[in-house]
């Protein structure tokens, strides 16, 4: 067999093995998206009473005075929060920093309906994200003037956009670049 033969069946099978690796991610992240309706509808679940008691734990609807509205608003919160931290660590698009600001959102808004002393849901959560925008935007902005200025050097807009995406590096790995 050939030097160049085997330079080939190498390239195969590293090609092979990261095709059945990103099989495996992709049929995976799947799965939790086509997860969400399940996960949504446990509410159903809960009773329509101010107490809810189970083996793990009780919880007691103050705002709400009934525990399957208080867990229909917490899951209404929660998917969208979910799908989007999903949306974010599987994005290769130079943009993906912006689904932060979503993230913070519901978070805070989640927070808020966990807090007992909370009375209002959903209100001037603005203020507490003006923070996270103040640094994502202008990134953001930033990134796309340099998109704009190597544009007028005679890239395809497919180079620019192989340019700026992200490669994966995992879960860790992108946890990493933020600490």
């Amino acid at each position: 067999m050939t030097t160049q033969n085997k330079q080939e069946t190498s390239k195969k099978l590293k090609s092979s093995h990261l095709t059945g690796k990103s099989l495996t991610i992709g049929s995976l992240v799947a799965t939790l998206i086509a997860l969400t309706p399940f996960l949504f509808y446990q509410y159903e679940s809960v009773p329509s009473t101010s107490t809810w008691d189970t083996f793990l734990f009780t919880f007691e609807s103050k705002f709400y005075q009934d525990a399957n509205i208080s867990v229909w608003f917490f899951m209404g919160k929660l998917i969208p929060l979910y799908l989007t931290i999903i949306w974010f660590f599987t994005c290769r698009h130079w943009w993906y920093h912006a689904l932060l600001v979503p993230i913070a959102m519901y978070c805070y808004q989640l927070g808020g309906m966990i807090s007992d002393d909370t009375g209002i849901i959903d209100s001037f959560q603005l203020m507490y994200l003006v923070p996270i925008m103040a640094v994502i935007i202008p990134s953001i902005y930033l990134i796309r003037a340099k998109m704009f200025n190597k544009m007028n050097s005679n890239k395809t807009l497919q180079e620019l956009e192989e340019e700026f995406t992200m490669r994966p590096k995992g879960v860790l790995g992108k946890i990493k670049d933020y600490f």
